[in-house]
């Protein structure tokens, strides 16, 4: 049994941030991972997987993208090669093969037990992140087993899937990727549409986001109980390329409303795509508006390309309704439906009803347990690898405070 200060678990971006922090002020810790380093990143099969964020926006306390590529997206392997070094450039304290196995109230702090060992600490920071695991709908239990089911965090390429049409399942960033690559390499592709939030990888020549970052609206403070916006409908590419609904439709993919059932072989959709999608559209109308008006305050209407035409509205009279997926060739369903997260080893009261981490910025109520990596945990960019360092400072300085320091330590940029 070791003891330290604090104990942070996980090793990804958010339980990075926080061990640079630490080491920062000086604090001993622990990062206890069950694998490595940025494990997550470097486990996931999805050979073209690239980050929807310029690598400009991939900052860290104390650490920043220096490539020559600021303007590109890095690959997942990119990725975790990317936080290995940062790890490395502080020798961050990670334990590997350290897979959770409780972590309970103990006298002066909390114990946390893991397949590499045991430790108590006087803080624990939970930093296993928002994407644990896919959410698969619990229709999906009721599909035929001859068709095969796989998530986005099991897909690997076009070619490692058997034979047949492809329903995928979920159009923001990860369902539209996966459709655009499928269509491309000649699969007969059908996409179940549900909420998704539409924007152009690029508008008057300017990347997307790096219009939401200047006009603030990443960093914009918010709350976890104000929900989650529809996720991004946006691929990180090379050429730039948009992979909306339309563009989709003109490599082939055909469109469908949500899965509201599944019953063997036949799927029925909802009718309401054309909602759906004119929903999408006109928040993007009124986010591009809100673009123009920024571009004239700040003077670089002079200086960019003027505002383009308004993208193309994807057809919606055509929408699939229901599907016999045996009698009409499909041979795997794709979910592309986000990610859960479970706490089967965490022993402290502090999960909802929905089995979520409870907290206020990062503090949980339970006194010395604090959580990082949520959605919308103090700002939009709370889950992207450039947001995380504003939450790392807030769960760092309630740490400090925890083990009896007065001094914050900021935001290192």
């Amino acid at each position: 049994m070791s003891t330290v200060p604090v104990a942070v678990l996980g090793a990804g971006q958010a339980g990075l941030a926080v061990s640079r922090l630490l080491t920062g002020a000086g604090v001993e810790h622990v990062v206890l991972d069950r694998g490595r380093a940025a494990e997550t990143w470097r486990a996931r099969p999805w050979e073209s997987l690239r980050l929807l964020t310029p690598n400009w926006m991939s900052r860290l306390p104390g650490w920043t993208y220096t490539g020559l590529d600021e303007h590109g997206f890095m690959t997942s392997r990119e990725v975790a090669a990317y936080l290995t070094a940062y790890a490395r450039s502080f020798a961050a304290p990670v334990v590997g093969g350290a897979e959770l196995e409780s972590v309970r109230p103990a006298p002066e702090g909390y114990r946390v037990d893991t397949a590499a060992g045991s430790w108590t600490a006087r803080a624990v920071v939970v930093a296993t992140g928002w994407c644990q695991f896919p959410a698969v709908p619990d229709a999906s239990r009721a599909l035929d087993r001859g068709i095969a089911q796989l998530t986005a965090a099991t897909y690997a390429n076009p070619s490692a899937l058997p034979g047949g049409r492809v329903l995928v399942v979920g159009a923001s960033s990860s369902g539209v990727q996966l459709a655009d690559e499928l269509a491309a390499a000649g699969r007969d592709v059908v996409l179940a549409v549900g909420g998704h939030t539409r924007l152009p990888r690029t508008y008057r020549g300017l990347d997307i986001l790096w219009w939401l970052s200047a006009m603030g609206l990443f960093d914009r403070e918010t709350h976890p109980s104000r929900g989650p916006d529809p996720s991004l409908q946006l691929i990180g590419r090379a050429d730039r390329r948009d992979v909306d609904l339309p563009s989709l439709q003109q490599r082939g993919v055909s469109l469908a409303g949500r899965v509201v059932s599944v019953e063997g072989t036949r799927v029925r959709f909802a009718s309401d795509l054309p909602g759906t999608t004119a929903s999408a559209d006109a928040r993007m109308a009124a986010l591009l508006h809100r673009v123009d008006a920024y571009a004239h305050a700040v003077g670089l209407d002079d200086e960019i390309e003027p505002p383009p035409p308004p993208l193309p509205a994807a057809r919606t009279d055509a929408a699939v309704g229901e599907l016999d997926l045996a009698a009409a060739g499909f041979g795997t369903v794709l979910w592309a439906t986000g990610y859960r997260r479970a706490y089967p080893w965490l022993h402290v009261p502090v999960l909802d009803a929905a089995g979520e981490i409870r907290h206020v910025r990062g503090a949980t109520p339970a006194p010395g347990l604090h959580v990082i990596g949520m959605r919308r945990q103090t700002r939009r960019s709370s889950t992207f690898l450039d947001g995380v360092r504003h939450d790392a400072a807030l769960v760092v300085d309630a740490v400090l405070a925890d083990l009896g320091a007065a001094r914050p330590v900021g935001c290192a940029a």
